[in-house]
């Protein structure tokens, strides 16, 4: 008479791989419905930055009528390499089609949904000078799922002036303008010398995302996301790629192509700056 039942070893193998496919299974449909509520996470925070520049490169495709793109394509448009893009959407569940590529549409819209443009953010922005102005004209916000609900200003004879169909409001006014808008994103555009106080004031009535365009870096609680634009250093570092690139470019025996007598940009080599340097001072 034979027996059906299973040997001790495989029943528990069995049952391990029972309870496995069952974690896994769920596991997968956690997943599913994160993806599908648009709150996927455990997106590397490098992926979270390159995400903006696909959106972009993926905004120029769709203006010119491009409908899908392969991954060799839209790298490129990016300026990453296939292979870092191609890893970085599978984060968001999209892996394109063999042979056909994305869907430029589709990859719009999960892009979008990742980063949580599919509705509208309430922007605040503090300082109404040229680059306050700049910002508050730029058309590109609203395209792109933010609105900019108020400008303020500390000067008096800025306060009440129009800006971009706006009414620069007294800077006073941030806490109850931050809480009738619903502001989620704070915009520092002031002098280094207020910007810390501006983004207390922001965190106080719980702005937790803020742009600073000012010269310091903030100190902020945890839990607080700032992110820094310093024009004069992306300035200062492509200035030193195009120092590199014109001393790679200097043939060795050119007046001042030696590594010991390296010329300023006014043209006089370091040898003869650094003692006159050290007369003035």
């Amino acid at each position: 008479m034979h027996s059906n039942a299973m040997p001790s070893g495989a029943s528990g193998q069995a049952g391990s791989y029972g309870r496995a496919e069952a974690s896994r299974r769920a596991e997968a449909s956690r997943r599913a419905e994160a993806e599908m509520n648009g709150q996927a996470d455990g997106i590397p925070e490098a992926t979270v930055a390159r995400l903006p520049i696909y959106l972009r490169a993926l905004y120029g495709l769709a203006e010119r009528g491009i409908s899908t793109v392969a991954s060799e394509e839209l790298a490129a448009a990016a300026g990453v390499n296939s292979a870092k893009l191609r890893k970085d959407l599978s984060h968001l569940g999209s892996y394109g089609i063999r042979g056909v590529g994305y869907d430029v549409d589709y990859l719009v819209y999960q892009v979008s949904r990742t980063l949580g443009l599919t509705q509208d953010w309430p922007v605040v922005i503090v300082g109404a000078g040229n680059l306050g102005r700049a910002l508050a004209n730029y058309g590109g916000f609203v395209s792109r799922g933010f609105t900019i609900a108020a400008m303020l200003d500390s000067d008096t004879a800025i306060v009440g002036s129009r800006i971009a169909r706006l009414t620069v409001r007294h800077v006073d006014e941030l806490e109850a303008v931050v809480a009738r808008h619903h502001v989620a994103i704070g915009v520092i555009a002031t002098p280094a010398g207020s910007a810390q106080a501006v983004c207390d004031r922001f965190v106080s009535v719980g702005v937790t995302s803020i742009l600073n365009f000012a010269p310091l870096v903030l100190s902020v609680p945890e839990g607080v996301d700032v992110r820094k634009v310093d024009l004069s250093i992306e300035l200062q570092i492509l200035a030193f790629h195009a120092q590199r690139r014109s001393a790679s470019a200097r043939p060795a025996d050119a007046p001042g192509g030696s590594a010991g007598n390296a010329e300023t940009p006014g043209g006089r080599s370091t040898a003869r700056v650094i003692p006159e340097l050290a007369v003035k001072g």
